[in-house]
């Protein structure tokens, strides 16, 4: 039988090769989460799967819309409002300029596809 633990917004992870920094996202398995501490590989570590995020990483090029869906492109470790080879993994919690390099971010915690 199954017993209900906590929310799973905090989830304790194991720290991938190169471990954590805390305040930077990284997609573990199918869930994007950001490191709630620093973590040396295989350590674990507590990871932030769902909320508003502020100075999160931004693809530049294009601005973003309050509500506009948000995509993890984990080759360079940035959300990015473009899907192709990207997850979805939220939305924008604020405008943001083309220009701009930092951007308001809402993870939803849904499960990468």
């Amino acid at each position: 039988m199954a017993y209900f633990r906590s929310p799973a917004k905090i989830v304790d992870l194991t720290a991938p090769s190169g471990g954590v920094t805390v305040g930077l996202f990284y997609l573990i398995g199918a869930v994007l989460v950001c490191a709630n501490v620093t973590a040396a590989e295989g350590e674990t570590f507590a990871g932030v799967t769902e909320g508003l995020f502020d100075d999160a990483a931004k693809a530049t090029g294009s601005a973003w819309t309050e509500g506009a869906k948000l995509y993890w492109d984990d080759t360079n470790s940035r959300f990015t409002t473009s899907a192709s080879g990207n997850t979805l993994v939220g939305y924008a919690g604020a405008a943001a300029a083309s220009g701009a390099t930092t951007g308001s971010v809402v993870l939803t915690g849904q499960i990468a596809a």
